[in-house]
């Protein structure tokens, strides 16, 4: 009886050989975006982490200055507080969105396939659908002295309260949290309402013959149910927060004085206002890098395991 294992031999060699062919055929259909991202994505990180190095004004000679720059970052008052700033951010643009989010998906499930459902979902996706620097123009008006906030506060008795938002020093960068906040919780509600939407219902209605009201089933089902949805939102929403430029650029430009100064406008500022080019970028590459070890942990921890 002749042994087939030669023919097993070979039939493994052309499997190989073929996976081989189709995994160089995928890199050469990638090919193209890779060079797109390689050429406006990558160079331009790259060209920014070496002007970090150099004092230049974008147009003369740069001098070489190793470190300096990215000392700046620490030590310069202005500069760290701008990092600051967006760390206190995270609490509007991730904490309330999520929180709220996880609130409002769980009242929508109970009301899936109804009108009212689908009304509220619709009203609250509409601010995902208006710009980031359109929705600062708006808020810069509703937050006026004249504007709506101040005339329902008025409205309600609290005139004491009303305020030019965006002007004041104490609140404008609260002010400026709450509009990321008006802009993240839709986005998060619709994330973890297609999340609930996988959570199988024999585990709704087991909890229930447990005796579990709806508080309890929320903690045990829901949350669990919605790990990896919830640490999509809190990545979004981090970097949003980290990374925010022109919510704040269009309602403040970082005032009043620097109370509501991120790291994007001074980015911006000092590139452009103040033509310090190497400092800009040096900034730039600290807050990537903060970018980094935020959201690299946070991957791990939500991860499903």
């Amino acid at each position: 009886m002749p042994s087939t294992r030669p023919t097993r031999k070979g039939a493994a060699a052309r499997g190989r050989r073929r996976l081989r062919a189709h995994r160089w055929a995928g890199w050469l259909f990638a090919l193209p975006a890779l060079t797109f991202y390689g050429v406006f994505n990558f160079y331009p990180v790259l060209l920014s982490i070496q002007y970090s190095f150099y004092d230049w004004d974008g147009i003369g000679a740069s001098t070489w200055v190793g470190l300096k720059n990215y000392t700046a970052v620490f030590t310069d008052s202005e500069q760290f507080t701008t990092l600051l700033h967006a760390f206190y951010l995270i609490l509007f643009f991730t904490v309330l969105p999520v929180t709220l989010a996880l609130i409002t998906a769980s009242v929508l499930r109970q009301l899936q396939g109804r009108f009212t459902g689908a009304l509220a979902r619709t009203l609250l996706f509409l601010p995902q659908i208006i710009p980031g620097a359109a929705a600062g123009v708006a808020w810069t008006w509703m937050y006026s002295d004249n504007g709506v906030v101040n005339q329902l506060l008025r409205a309600v008795g609290l005139d004491d309260l009303a305020r030019p938002w965006l002007a004041d020093f104490t609140w404008a960068l609260t002010a400026v949290g709450f509009i990321g906040t008006w802009l993240s919780t839709g986005l998060c509600t619709m994330l973890l309402l297609s999340g609930i939407g996988k959570i199988d219902n024999s585990l709704y209605e087991a909890a229930r013959i447990d005796g579990a009201g709806p508080v309890r089933q929320f903690l045990a089902v829901t949350l669990p149910g919605l790990r990896n949805e919830i640490g999509v939102c809190v990545t979004i929403t981090i970097i949003a927060a980290l990374a925010s430029f022109d919510v704040v650029y269009l309602s403040t430009q970082g005032g009043p004085g620097t109370q509501t100064m991120v790291p994007g406008v001074a980015v911006y500022n000092l590139a452009f206002n103040d033509a310090r080019l190497g400092a800009a970028s040096a900034l730039a590459v600290v807050l990537a890098l903060i970018v980094i070890a935020v959201v690299v942990p946070l991957q791990r921890l939500f991860r499903e395991k």
